[in-house]
């Protein structure tokens, strides 16, 4: 037991596990056997940002520094190892931010970045740039008045993502400051929220929590699954709580070597996904972060992994594989090759077992 004085109500308390969070070496070293490449990080003098919730610590091995769940959260000295392709901001979205705080890429949809404060801190974040910096913390309320300004000028936008950091790390009354406003906005039809908190603290979707999310439909939820030991009874309820509230919720989950590479992995996550009444969305090309060399697969293996899974699992549990495209190009659909030729009858088409079968085209009259 890590904290023998907590009590019941301590730990099913979402700010209790915040405020009990693992943000140390020291603290690390209370509950797992540091590797060799877990220490060399350690000491660095360079020191590598941690934060894992009580709850989620309880799911890393103590023993097996190639755990998915412990390599994910866990610093390595490969962290601190940098490829020539390598950014800090690898999506370009400074470079398209019209006002703080809001990401203006596609025509009709921005990303609101509401905070810089996340539950855990993931090795391979895509905003590692601003997550965990002391500076980027809930964001003001100036701030973000500025940005639903913006917002409002713009009737072009019909689709508002709320990001960050993690927009559930707030409170309830904060959270809703924001969606009030944004669904008092005509031309803003949906609204979404990417978060990981649901999978590392889900003692944060709490009846009050649902009850305001409900006042706000129409309303989504984008979730941040990497492996299937994440799947526990407590994540279970939290999206039964979201999902009954009329929530839908897809995944968002990112390719990673030794990690989820493989086609019975990812379709162990993806059906245990479904069972829970949340649709996978997106799987993730690793973005080239700093440091993320050794997080991230050649591109063929995300298309052997969909290959793999086409045909042989329902569509529902088959994502889409996207590389979100260095320098700000937005999410780029990849797909493997199923057509093998066009000619005057129609298209040649390949099916997952690798048989032909010919789609004739009505001829022009």
């Amino acid at each position: 037991m890590y904290f023998p004085d907590a009590s019941d109500q301590d730990w099913h308390s979402w700010t209790w596990q915040l405020g009990h969070s693992f943000n140390s070496w020291e603290q690390l070293q209370r509950i797992i056997h540091l590797s060799p490449e877990e220490l060399l990080s350690a000491e660095k003098k360079k020191k590598l940002p941690i934060r894992i919730t009580p709850y989620y610590a309880s799911l890393i091995d103590p023993e097996d520094s190639n755990q998915p769940i412990r390599r994910t959260m866990v610093p390595v000295y490969n962290e601190l190892i940098l490829s020539p392709e390598e950014m800090a901001d690898p999506l370009g979205e400074e470079n398209q931010s019209p006002v703080p705080q809001l990401v203006h890429r596609y025509p009709d949809r921005v990303l609101f970045l509401t905070t810089g404060v996340c539950a855990a801190y993931c090795r391979y974040c895509t905003r590692s740039h601003m997550v965990s910096k002391n500076d980027k913390v809930h964001s003001r309320i100036a701030e973000w008045d500025t940005a639903l300004d913006y917002i409002r000028m713009h009737p072009e936008i019909r689709d508002v993502l709320l990001s960050g950091g993690d927009p559930l790390t707030m409170s309830d009354s904060r959270l809703e400051y924001l969606l009030s406003r944004l669904r008092s906005i005509p031309h803003v039809e949906i609204i979404r929220i990417g978060t990981k908190v649901p999978v590392v603290l889900p003692q944060r979707v709490t009846p009050s929590l649902v009850r305001m999310l409900k006042n706000y439909h129409p309303l989504f939820m984008s979730l941040h699954f990497t492996h299937p030991e994440e799947i526990t009874p407590e994540v279970e309820n939290a999206c039964k709580k979201l999902a009954d509230a009329g929530i839908p919720l897809g995944s968002q989950t990112v390719l990673m070597k030794g990690i989820n590479d493989k086609v019975e992995i990812m379709k162990d996550l993806f059906h245990h996904l479904l069972m829970i009444r949340v649709r996978p969305y997106y799987l993730y090309q690793c973005d080239p972060i700093p440091g993320s060399a050794h997080f991230r697969t050649p591109v063929e293996k995300g298309l052997e992994i969909i290959k793999g899974l086409r045909g042989y699992t329902s569509g529902y549990a088959i994502p889409h594989l996207v590389i979100d495209a260095p320098g700000g190009g937005g999410k780029i659909p990849i797909l493997p090759n199923y057509i093998e030729e066009k000619n005057e009858e129609g298209y040649l088409l390949r099916n997952y077992q690798g048989k032909s079968y010919l789609y004739r085209e009505t001829q022009e009259i």
